[in-house]
């Protein structure tokens, strides 16, 4: 695989992880679908990692900011604003204590708003790829 099917990589499993974002909360799986928008956050930095450095595999990390900080994206401060709200649904998402409180907060319009936000920023990291 050359840098761009790398690329390509990356692009596709983000586009994937959408699309059950998009179902999960049409099924009213808030949280869930919060996580699968947190995977596409990520899976479109991991492509601009790669395109942005040397090696074509990204390290297996998953704070968003840490990804962004490792490329060259310039970012506004609602974007990056957006990466810090990710975080609550990464990893600590996958704990069952974890998942019932901040399933409290994730309503169908708080996840709605969110949602409307990380699609923003999903189209211009994928209109800066090539």
């Amino acid at each position: 695989m050359n840098k761009q099917d790398y690329i390509q990589y990356w692009q596709k499993g983000a586009k994937s992880d959408w699309e059950a974002s998009k179902t999960l909360f049409e099924k009213g799986h808030y949280l869930q679908s919060l996580f699968f928008a947190h995977l596409v956050l990520e899976k479109l930095l991991k492509a601009h990692w790669v395109q942005d450095n040397v090696d074509d595999i990204p390290p297996r990390i998953h704070r968003l900011k840490s990804l962004k900080d490792k490329t060259q994206l310039d970012l506004s401060e609602d974007e990056i604003r957006t990466l810090d709200d990710m975080e609550l649904f990464q990893m600590e998402g996958r704990y069952p204590d974890y998942q019932y409180t901040i399933s409290q907060i994730c309503t169908q319009q708080f996840t709605q708003a969110i949602l409307q936000r990380v699609k923003e920023l999903k189209n211009n990291l994928l209109n800066k790829l090539p």
